[in-house]
Parts: C-alpha cells; sequence; structure tokens
C-alpha cells in the first residue's frame, strides 16, 4: 500500500480516559447471570439505620462523589423513587433517608475503560470567537466501557489555520441525556410494520386513528380505545406489542444549556440498544432555509441482534433518536448523503454483509435494496468493504472514504469518487490505500484496525478522525487536490 505520501498523521491522539463515569442505576441481584433481585432485603437493611447514621453515611458518599457527577442528589432522589413502591406505606422517611436509599441503588460506570474508538467529525453548531483560517468541529466518540457496551461521547476540536488541530478540554463531570417527550412520526409506524409484514384491521385501526405526528399520551388514547371486536381476533394481541414494541424505539432525550458538549452521554436508552450504540455516523445539513441539521446513522445492539438508528438534532444539545426501516438498514454501516440528490434521499450502506451500496428512501419511509458500488476485488479488502462516513461534496464528485478488510482481519483506509447527479455511478477510484495501520496503531483492544465514521474538508484539506485497533483515536489530514489527482478514473 502507498499511502505515504497522501495522508499526513497529525501529532495528536486521545486515549480512554477511565475516570470519564456516568451514574446508573443499580438493582442488586439483577446484574447477576441468574437473575434474583435482592431490592426489598437490602431496603429494609437501610431502614434499620438510626437517622444520625443514615446522615453520617450519606454525608461520606457526598464527600467522595459529588465533584464526579451533576447534582448528584437529584439523581439519588430519581433512584429512590424508582424503588420507592419497596418501602412500606406506613413509614416516612426523612430527606436523607431517601438520597440515602438512592446511593445505594446507584452505581458508576467508566464509559470508555474498555476501548475509545470510530469518531465521526463535523462542523460545530457554534462559530464564534474562531480565528481567521479556523474552524471548531464537534467530534462523536464510541466509547465502550464495562461488559463491552457502547455508549456515544463528543469532544469538540479547531481545526487551522493551516494543519492545526487542537482539542478542547474533555474535564468535567459526565451527564446522560434526560428522557423527553417524543414527538413520534406516523410514517415511521408504518414502516415499521411493514418491516414487520402485519398488515390485519388491528393495525389498520392504528394507523388511521393518529395523526401524522403524536406525543405518548395521544398514542395511548388510541390504543385504550380500539373497538372490543378488534381486541378480540387472535392476531390483535400480537399486533398490538409490536405497535407499542415500534413506537418505544423512538425517543428524544436534552441536556442542560450549562452542560458542554465534552460532557454529553447518549447513553442506551431502549432494550433493542440495551448491549451498545455503536459507530454513529454524523452528517451535517444545510437545509434551504440555510440552516443547519445534524443527522446520525448508528447500529443498536441488544446483545443479539442489530438495528439501525437516527439522530437528528439541530443544536448538539436535544437529540431525537428514530428507527430505521428497510431491507438496505439490515445491517451495520449506513452513512446518509448531506443533502437530496435529484429530489432523492439516498445513503451508503452494506446491507449484503460485504459490499460497499448505495440505497434510496422510497415513500413508504423504508431504505430500498442498495444499487452495489464497490465490492472486494484487491488483496487488502477481499474479506468485505464498506463507507468510513457520509459522502463528502467536493467538485469534482460525491468522496466517499471506504473500508477494506484484508488477511488477518486487518482493516484499511481507501477512497472512491462518485458522480455528483448520479452517485450510483463510480467516476473514480483510489488504487492503493490511503491510510493502514502502523506498528503502533496495530496493537490494542482490536489489533490491526484503522476505522473512521466520517471527516470533512476545510481549507483545501480532508481532516479525518480515526479510530486505531479501538484502543485510541488518531487524526490525519490530507490535501484535497492531491488526493483527488492520485484517483484513477472509472470507465
Amino acid at each position: 500500500m502507498n499511502s505515504a505520501e497522501l495522508a499526513t498523521r497529525l501529532d495528536l491522539t486521545m486515549a480512554p480516559d477511565d475516570k470519564r463515569v456516568v451514574i446508573k442505576l443499580f438493582v442488586p441481584g439483577e446484574d447477576a447471570q441468574l437473575v434474583q433481585n435482592r431490592a426489598s432485603g437490602l431496603i429494609e437493611r437501610i431502614l434499620q439505620l438510626d437517622e444520625d447514621e443514615t446522615t453520617r453515611l450519606l454525608d461520606d458518599v457526598l464527600a467522595r462523589f459529588s465533584g464526579r457527577h451533576h447534582d448528584l442528589c437529584s439523581v439519588f432522589q430519581h433512584h429512590y423513587e424508582l424503588v420507592s413502591h419497596r418501602v412500606p406505606a406506613e413509614i416516612e422517611l426523612s430527606p436523607s433517608a431517601r438520597a440515602l436509599i438512592g446511593a445505594y441503588f446507584s452505581h458508576e460506570f467508566s464509559v470508555e475503560a474498555a476501548a475509545l474508538c470510530n469518531p465521526s467529525m463535523v462542523a460545530h453548531p457554534d462559530q464564534t470567537d474562531l480565528e481567521p483560517g479556523e474552524l471548531r468541529t464537534a467530534i462523536s466518540l464510541r466509547q465502550i466501557g464495562e461488559g463491552h457496551i457502547s455508549s456515544i461521547g463528543f469532544v469538540t476540536a479547531i481545526l487551522g489555520p493551516g494543519p492545526m488541530i487542537r482539542l478542547e478540554d474533555r474535564g468535567g463531570p459526565l451527564m446522560i441525556g434526560q428522557r423527553t417527550g417524543a414527538k413520534h412520526l406516523l410514517e415511521q409506524l408504518a414502516a415499521g410494520l411493514a418491516d414487520e409484514g402485519l398488515d390485519n384491521e388491528a393495525s389498520a385501526y392504528v394507523l388511521s386513528a393518529l395523526p401524522e405526528r403524536f406525543d405518548d399520551e395521544e398514542f395511548e388514547d388510541v390504543m385504550g380505545h380500539i373497538p372490543a371486536e378488534l381486541t378480540a381476533r387472535a392476531t390483535t394481541e400480537k399486533t398490538l406489542e409490536v405497535i407499542r414494541r415500534i413506537v418505544a424505539n423512538d425517543y428524544a432525550v436534552a441536556f442542560p444549556a450549562t452542560v458542554p458538549l465534552g460532557q454529553r452521554v447518549l447513553w442506551p436508552a431502549t432494550p433493542a440498544e440495551s448491549n451498545g450504540m455503536e459507530d454513529a455516523r454524523f452528517v451535517q445539513e444545510i437545509e434551504p432555509d440555510g440552516r443547519a441539521i445534524y443527522h446520525a446513522t448508528y447500529t443498536a445492539y441488544d446483545g443479539r441482534h442489530i438495528g439501525g438508528r437516527r439522530i437528528t438534532t439541530r443544536d448538539m444539545r436535544h437529540f431525537e433518536v428514530t428507527a430505521l426501516h428497510g431491507p438496505a438498514a439490515r445491517n451495520k454501516g449506513m452513512a446518509l448523503f448531506p443533502r437530496p440528490v435529484g429530489g432523492r434521499r439516498l445513503a451508503l450502506c452494506r446491507n449484503d454483509g460485504e459490499t460497499l451500496g448505495l440505497t434510496t428512501l422510497d415513500e413508504q419511509n423504508r431504505w430500498r435494496d442498495a444499487v452495489p458500488l464497490l465490492t472486494p476485488h484487491r488483496g487488502w479488502d477481499l474479506i468485505q468493504v464498506g463507507n468510513c462516513g457520509s459522502p463528502v461534496e467536493t467538485d469534482a464528485g460525491w468522496l466517499v472514504l471506504t473500508h477494506g478488510v484484508g488477511p488477518m482481519r486487518r482493516y484499511a483506509i481507501g477512497a472512491m469518487l462518485l458522480d455528483l447527479d448520479e452517485p450510483e455511478r463510480v467516476i473514480a477510484d483510489l488504487p492503493h490505500g490511503l491510510l493502514d495501520p502502523d506498528e503502533i496503531e496495530r496493537e490494542g483492544y482490536v489489533p490491526n484496525v484503522v476505522y473512521s465514521c466520517g471527516g470533512l474538508l476545510h481549507d483545501g484539506r480532508f481532516w479525518l478522525p480515526y479510530g486505531a485497533s479501538d484502543v485510541r483515536v488518531g487524526f490525519a489530514c490530507i490535501e484535497l487536490d492531491r488526493l483527488l489527482a492520485a484517483m484513477v478514473p472509472v470507465a
């Protein structure tokens, strides 16, 4: 592979930091392989403490942990409320006792204790207070902690002037986004039912009764007024379970404006993603009115099954999450185009597991079967090929960074160019790899891997954040003109 003259590695890396912790609900016994809830016994023992001992224990906990979390007392109160039904109704607890119970039902989770990898980079919503030639960017990160559970974190970086990059401070307590009222889309529910192959009178009734956008209260109102003749049918119970599951997959979370981007964590919020939110690919879209909106695709994993998800946000503070539907959304690695092309919503995908393809969103909000763009055909990518983030628009065409997997499951990054108006047509390809693991990068949690979920153009350079063997994040930049000149036209 001949990549040295194109990609310049920058003298900057990010390593996992096991001090970056979030606070989670802990229920003794429920984290064991053989579940045996021990909550009642624990609460009984806590209730035996006198008020002085309760206050002493709570003060000790607060002294040890307050500086590591936002508003720790509120978290303890919330966790108490989640288990308060186990406290006998006749017992009146002091605020300290309630907080201490919440503390016993809490634990810290180090979000990147195992690995930090697979970043994507977009222009930051805030471009104020910069020097000429600088661009503030938001970088998403796949954080992997205990049990190989992945979440999405962020860091802010300043690019330029020239080939310069600096990271803003990631320090301070982390916060998980708080669930807010989601506005569900009727077309999303219809697409999910189509994926399940469910079309009966119960599903048709629900679809006809709901508005185009509905909240949880409106949904429950419709579900509670299904005619008795329909609820008595043999297929209805299963249909309603599926409808509830589809709606529950879509949610929204928000962060206080006072919490910096680097302290925000998108944490698994539904059963379908309980074992991880993997490999977010963020892309910025400029709408016709000039406003920016951000989309991302990621893989939801429940320990057995995967599913595609989409994040939408305008400010990196309020995030809406919806499921992706259709045959092209059934594998990992979807990456959205930053704008419609010829009136079509497009995405890169790999729905057969080994071929990079192009898919279109249809009228039913489902991603169609893909048109192949790139198949494994070179020594360094014969196992599989895929994308390394969303296409980037250039005057010459859509620049797509790719990844290939070769012998010993060794990952490398390449590049190709798609026609601007007909992205189904590959117009050029880089004949050799652009970036492959060097002797340092090849060592790590998952050896011999370089992988990215997306970069951007700034000041004539393509800026590429990338994960190295899932143990650190590196950065490279490539002069766009030289990269395009090195590509070979495809007949």
